[in-house]
């Protein structure tokens, strides 16, 4: 059973890193990776980490800025966020996408202010 738990700022700088711990056996098909909910909006895909190769592929909004990686244990995935902008406040969420699902950390909140 994969779980996930994230931790990062809740106001943040222009540079700022997200952590999500993952604990549990991941299948090398599933992607590791990042989603965001801005207060009113549906929650959008940000990145992604393909877990058997480390591929990985971006929202065009952040490629750039954002990176995704993981720790050599493959315990960690982190998202480094540079040149943040105010449209990227939001709720950011860990997730892995499965072959038949989802799992969902329980969300941390990212603000940038001016």
């Amino acid at each position: 059973q994969v779980q996930l738990q994230e931790s990062g700022p809740g106001l943040v700088k222009p540079s700022q890193t997200l952590s999500c711990s993952v604990s549990g056996r991941v299948a090398s098909s599933t992607y590791m990776g990042w989603f965001r909910q801005a207060p009113g909006r549906s929650r959008e895909f940000v990145a992604h980490l393909k877990w058997g190769d480390g591929s990985t592929n971006y929202l065009d909004s952040v490629e750039g800025r954002f990176t995704i990686s993981r720790d050599n244990g493959r315990t960690t995935v982190y998202l480094q966020m540079n040149d943040l902008k105010l449209e990227d406040t939001a709720v950011y969420y860990c997730a892995a996408r499965r072959v038949l699902d989802y799992v969902w950390g329980q969300g941390t909140q990212v603000t940038v202010s001016s």
